[in-house]
């Protein structure tokens, strides 16, 4: 009977861990470069993503886990132009609902001092519902799913210096339990842009919105919305 048990407890772990996703590799400007994977990053190759422990979400908007999925530095950093494309790909994802936002924030020096706080986070990108019913398949999350790939475009007018790039995955597939899935990656960008977003564009993470914000608190099977607008500031295209 213990060993029973002990086999399901795994086994629903396991079954758990599949469930979820994260980003495991970019591509920038043509050039592949790999992610952490799996619970032991450490173990794994050198990268431009910043270390995360585990597949599992960020279950509030105000837990600090939800900047970067719990990563705080990285070994390396890839190159883009302004105006360049950066790609994430993931190995697995099977939620259907929610939206994709993917976010950038300008490091004040090198990436070793750079941690994310204040408020310079501002959205590049993003996909909530396309169209009706909001139980539907019509979300960014479904191309996830999908794809399993997102691309992005950096504004092509962005000043350059060190950034970080944040890809959120937020799933709405639980009713009023949103689930926050994000990585972030060191990138340097290049160009003679100097546009730098401000005013209503940036926002703070951990609390971009509240956790009441009608994107984020949502039944995707019981409400009659016919519009979703996804949480925190505008997309700035620069």
């Amino acid at each position: 009977m213990l060993f029973s048990s002990t086999f399901t407890a795994v086994a629903l772990l396991a079954a758990q861990a599949a469930a979820h996703g994260a980003v495991t590799s970019y591509e920038i400007d043509g050039v592949t470069y790999p992610g952490y994977e799996g619970f032991s990053p450490a173990t794994g190759p050198k990268t431009i993503q910043r270390q995360w422990p585990d597949y599992n979400p960020t279950m509030t908007v105000t837990d600090r886990k939800v900047m970067c999925n719990g990563g705080t530095s990285a070994d390396l950093s890839a190159p883009v132009k302004a105006g360049g494309k950066v790609k994430a790909i993931w190995k697995q994802w099977t939620h259907e609902q929610g939206p994709v936002m993917v976010w950038m924030y300008k490091c004040a020096g090198d990436f070793k001092s750079c941690d994310g706080s204040g408020k310079k986070w501002f959205k590049i990108d993003e996909e909530g519902m396309t169209a009706p019913p909001i139980s539907g398949k019509n979300w960014g999350t479904a191309k996830v799913l999908k794809n399993l790939k997102w691309e992005s475009t950096v504004p092509a007018s962005l000043a350059p210096g060190n950034y970080l790039i944040r890809h959120e995955l937020l799933a709405l597939h639980q009713a009023n339990t949103p689930q926050f899935y994000a990585e972030c990656a060191q990138i340097v960008v290049s160009g003679s842009g100097t546009a730098q977003p401000s005013g209503d564009f940036v926002a703070t993470i951990p609390g971009y919105a509240p956790q009441s914000d009608p994107g984020i608190m949502v039944d995707t099977y019981m409400s009659k919305a016919e519009t979703y607008k996804t949480p925190g500031p505008r997309v700035w295209k620069g």
